[in-house]
């Protein structure tokens, strides 16, 4: 039996980061800066398509769930990290 403190915790631990989209760079590349993400993606800000390639870049960075939280529209945003 699992304990449900535990899960819990292991439920509720996400890490939030603040990341910088620069679209249309040619190249895929995820750069850790001071306090923020630096995130060089090939696709152009058109019809959602930098959002799921950001989605996809950071899901495979950092082996883990993401979602983006806020700044669709934006290319500053914040991402979710499970």
């Amino acid at each position: 039996m699992y304990d449900n403190t535990k899960l819990n915790f292991w439920l509720k631990f996400r890490m939030i980061i603040k990341v910088k989209v620069k679209t249309h760079s040619g190249k895929q590349e995820v750069v850790k800066e001071d306090d923020f993400y630096v995130v060089y993606l090939k696709s152009i800000a058109e019809n959602n398509k930098a959002n799921i390639e950001l989605v996809k870049l950071l899901k495979k960075h950092f082996k883990k769930e993401v979602k983006i939280k806020n700044g669709f529209t934006s290319r500053i945003k914040s991402v979710e990290v499970d």
